[in-house]
């Protein structure tokens, strides 16, 4: 394979940019597997006493993920984050206004691969509340994560909180309003689709999230994240192929997907875990008004579920084009 080098004369900016992203990938796919390495130091070590205070405060602090988190707009504001957006660059478009008497349940799509236009658009920056002023975003990732040891804390701080239903349930039960609940749909199974080009949704057999919202009155946004699926290369995993077998099974048992991606790296543009420069638009759909319903039928849930698909794929349709979207291409439900 013939290695691409950069070239010497990068601008300093970019440099830090690929810094920025460097970390991000750290956190996401190593900073847990540390801070549960960094515990166990802890308790064999000399400082076992304060494993044992930290042990107390997880037992304490529980249910925080489940209760609308712990954010810190410190966090939340760092400087790096700033240079991690303009990466790609990743860009927030609104297309309708959402008034903060309501609460909302957004829709993200696709999964891709490491999640970037969720994380970048709704736990970093200033996009979102200048946007849709008098919101507060909540990006639900699966629970396991916070029973990781300090990790959990950090994710915390960036805004995200437990997928679980309780935790969705507490977002949406905001008296007041002003709560959004971002849930990307696909989950996990969705990555094994992130695929340059894939146009692909696991969505059909996905009606949770519209119980959820019939149950607290939440309306409904489908968010389209396009460029979402362009930032790295998959090993070739077709369904029924034998790598695709191992993969889901994998993923049943542990509850997270093992995505075999490439991209780039730091200082050269053939291999590496670093993703592609490509800008990320997460286009925000949309209200879809929602009657609270505290016992809805299945045949409520199912009817709510076929129009927000419309709804999804109208939002593809309008803005693919803008976006880069060949005409003839269309969102596949499965």
């Amino acid at each position: 394979m013939k290695v691409e080098f950069a070239p010497i004369n990068v601008p300093l900016k970019r440099r830090i940019q690929t810094v920025a992203v460097l970390q991000w990938i750290f956190s996401f796919l190593l900073l847990a597997e540390f801070c549960c390495g960094f515990f166990v130091i802890l308790i064999l070590g000399n400082f076992w006493f304060l494993a044992v205070l930290y042990l107390l405060w997880l037992y304490l602090d529980w249910e925080t993920p489940c209760t609308g988190g712990r954010r810190s707009q410190w966090v939340r504001s760092w400087t790096v984050w700033k240079y991690f957006r303009e990466y790609f660059p990743i860009q927030l478009i609104k297309t309708s206004d959402l008034n903060p008497n309501h609460n909302y349940l957004f829709g993200f799509h696709p999964h891709g691969v490491l999640v970037a236009g969720a994380f970048g658009n709704f736990c970093t920056g200033p996009s979102f509340s200048s946007l849709f002023p008098g919101l507060t975003p909540y990006l639900h990732i699966m629970p396991i994560w916070f029973g990781c040891p300090f990790f959990r804390e950090y994710v915390m701080s960036a805004g995200m909180v437990s997928a679980s239903k309780e935790s969705v349930s507490y977002v949406l039960n905001n008296k007041e309003g002003g709560h959004a609940s971002i849930i990307v749909i696909g989950g996990a199974e969705e990555s094994l689709n992130a695929h340059p080009g894939s146009l692909t949704l696991n969505i059909l057999k996905r009606k949770g999230f519209i119980k959820m919202a019939l149950k607290h009155g939440a309306h409904l946004v489908p968010v389209f994240s396009f460029g979402e699926n362009e930032l790295f290369k998959q090993v070739a995993n077709p369904k029924g192929s034998w790598l695709r077998n191992v993969q889901e099974k994998l993923q049943k048992i542990m509850g997270f997907a093992l995505p075999l991606f490439h991209a780039r790296g730091i200082f050269q543009y053939s291999f590496g875990l670093i993703p592609y420069r490509q800008p990320i638009h997460t286009v925000v759909g949309s209200p879809i008004p929602v009657k609270q319903n505290l016992n809805p039928t299945t045949e409520e849930i199912e009817q709510l579920h076929a129009l927000y698909l419309q709804k999804l794929r109208k939002l593809f349709e309008e803005h693919k084009r803008t976006y880069g979207i060949p005409e003839h291409k269309s969102l596949i439900f499965e």
